[in-house]
């Protein structure tokens, strides 16, 4: 399915036109059909020449309703101009397209109605000189009648042409639809509507509603598209979802369903601005109205840059970089630019002059999600958030850099945060060495203190360790070179192995003799678990923890011995040492039972 609005001022016969491609009413309220007029959104749709099915949304023309006109223009791709021949370019015509060129709608077709009346010409050469400098100025262009049928085969084919030449979107991604209408349907319940831009819905779906008082979980009972059931819509497309368990005052207009965990709801982004003739905006009100998807929202603004700002919104939205919102001035009842979005999680702007640092950093950004510049601009971040901002989940798999806990840590910040730590375990009182591992979570300023250790692991730390809770100098730094040397290249072996402890030809080719590994061990680095059987600190408590995900009562030495990937020479030695130190227990048997 594809999905086409309509646009235009008010009477120039959107409603009329849709009515004769669809053969459907798209007024869908007696009073609409009473007046004459559009007053909300209504929907209809056919099939083409060559097969393609295109839904219309058709939106009001009258200046009183163009809150409804963005609310069904918004989540759509593409849009069909509709200017009147007896009445040329309007009011209404210029704002429409105004919010058609700030929402970046490239793609369309001008169609002169009413080429019965007068000749269309004029009309068509008018319209053509507002479209002049926008996305839309080069749109092919069909002049009909829909009373005589005059042009009707020809807007049909441009239509086909047009439904061919929008872009595929991805039915894998992320949900993300707003509703633009909902009602109660006896023997149902609460059924909401609106344009799905990509993705796929399915029944049974279990989704989050985002409204204005927050998120609940609701599970899709059924859907509908073009009329009919179906098990699973892909977008583009337009779908009625029955919604279980919810009441149909709980949700309306603006209202989302999203895909769970999968987007950053805020109410603070920063954006490029441009004016709806493409060039950039003068001075803006700081109060305005902020249209995406179906959702209006009022907005503080805060000028950053010549063409950057930050907007509060009085409401949290799910947007991601990249994302096209509309701005309107309600007062003067006009689009006041558009706005591409930056950054959906901006830092906070509370020292002097990091309004000016920000608008030069903006001014670097274009909008397109990047996994690496995201990571250079935050120094740590989570990777579920980075693809909840909009960057595609293969480019930050793709990141090789320290990770613990689901968090990234850009690569050039570890030296210097590891100098301020290593400087603050320095200063600290030498009757208390070292530093509580959240004492150096603080002084490292991360945000988990899982990364401690995947910073230390991460690069060539100085001389210190994470152990016992506490970040201390590691005795070993103080050992000779060689020692050291023969130590990071054990840990290469066994970080890859962690459980196959080196033979005595392996530690002799490392220079490590018993000397060697005794030092090592009074140092904390390695673990021994009898003669000539060592492997690297905490690999007892590794251990324990992949036993403990067996789920097993007992262990035998052969289970332990499968389950770490190791030998019965070292299964025996490790099992005994965590009897030893408290940790598993002998049963009757022989086996091992494990205490936590």
């Amino acid at each position: 399915m594809h999905v086409i609005a309509t646009a235009g001022h008010v009477d120039h016969g959107k409603s009329t036109l849709v009515r004769a491609l669809t053969g459907m009413e798209p007024d869908r309220f007696a009073e609409e059909r009473r007046r004459g007029m559009t007053i909300d959104l209504g929907y209809a749709w056919t099939t083409l020449p060559g097969g393609a099915t295109v839904a219309f949304v058709d939106v009001p023309g009258h200046e009183r309703f163009v809150t409804t006109m963005l609310a069904g223009v918004g989540p759509v791709p593409a849009a069909m101009l509709v200017v009147a021949a007896d009445e040329g370019w309007m009011l209404q015509s210029a704002e429409h397209l105004d919010a058609l060129t700030a929402l970046g709608v490239r793609h369309g077709l001008l169609v002169v109605t009413r080429a019965d009346l007068l000749d269309p010409s004029l009309a068509l050469e008018e319209a053509r000189s507002h479209l002049a400098g926008t996305g839309l100025a080069d749109v092919p262009a069909v002049a009909v009648s829909a009373v005589t049928g005059e042009g009707m085969h020809a807007l049909r084919a441009a239509l086909a042409d047009l439904a061919a030449a929008l872009p595929t979107p991805d039915p894998a991604t992320d949900v993300r639809l707003w509703i633009d209408r909902s009602f109660t349907i006896r023997g149902a319940g609460t059924v909401v509507t609106g344009t799905l831009p990509a993705g796929t819905l399915r029944t049974g779906d279990e989704l989050e509603l985002l409204g204005p008082d927050g998120t609940r979980r609701v599970t899709v009972r059924g859907l509908q598209a073009l009329g009919a059931p179906q098990d699973a819509v892909p977008g583009v497309a337009r779908v009625a979802v029955n919604l279980r368990g919810v009441a149909r005052e709980a949700v309306g207009r603006g209202d989302l369903l999203l895909t769970p965990g999968a987007f950053l709801v805020g109410d603070l982004v920063d954006v490029r601005l441009r004016a709806p003739q493409g060039d950039t905006p003068g001075e803006l009100p700081a109060e305005l109205s902020l249209h995406a998807g179906s959702a209006a929202v009022p907005v503080r603004v805060r000028p950053l840059g010549a063409d950057t700002a930050r907007l509060r919104l009085a409401r949290p939205l799910p947007l991601r970089i990249g994302d096209v919102v509309v701005l309107r001035d309600p007062g003067r009842r006009r689009i006041a630019a558009g706005a591409t979005v930056l950054d959906v999680a901006p830092p906070a702007l509370r020292r002097r002059g990091s309004g000016k640092r920000r608008a030069a950093e903006l001014a670097t950004m274009d909008a397109v999600p990047d996994a690496a510049a995201e990571l250079t601009r935050r120094r740590v971040v989570r990777a579920a958030d980075l693809v909840a901002m909009g960057v595609p989940r293969p480019q930050v798999a793709a990141l090789t850099v320290p990770t613990a806990g689901g968090w990234l840590v850009d690569p050039t910040v570890v030296e210097p945060v590891l100098a301020t730590l290593a400087a603050a375990v320095d200063a600290a009182d030498p009757l208390d060495p070292g530093l509580p591992t959240e004492a150096a979570r603080r002084v490292a300023d991360l945000p988990d203190a899982r990364l401690i250790d995947a910073l230390l692991g991460a690069a060539d730390a100085p001389g210190l360790v994470h152990r016992d809770g506490r970040v201390t100098r590691s005795v070993a730094a103080g050992l000779p070179a060689a020692v050291r040397d023969g130590l990071d290249a054990l840990r290469a072996d066994l970080e890859a192995d962690p459980f196959a402890a080196p033979g005595a030809e392996r530690l002799a080719e490392l220079g490590l003799g018993p000397r060697e590994v005794a030092s090592l061990v009074r140092a904390g680095e390695l673990l021994r678990l009898a003669d000539g059987v060592v492997l690297l600190a905490g690999a007892d408590d590794r251990a324990l923890d992949v036993l403990a995900g067996l789920g097993a009562d007992e262990l035998t030495v052969s289970e332990v011995r499968q389950a770490l990937n190791t030998t019965r020479r070292v299964a025996v030695p490790l099992m005994e040492h965590l009897g030893r130190t408290g940790r598993s227990v002998r049963t009757g048997s022989g086996a091992h039972r494990l205490r936590r």
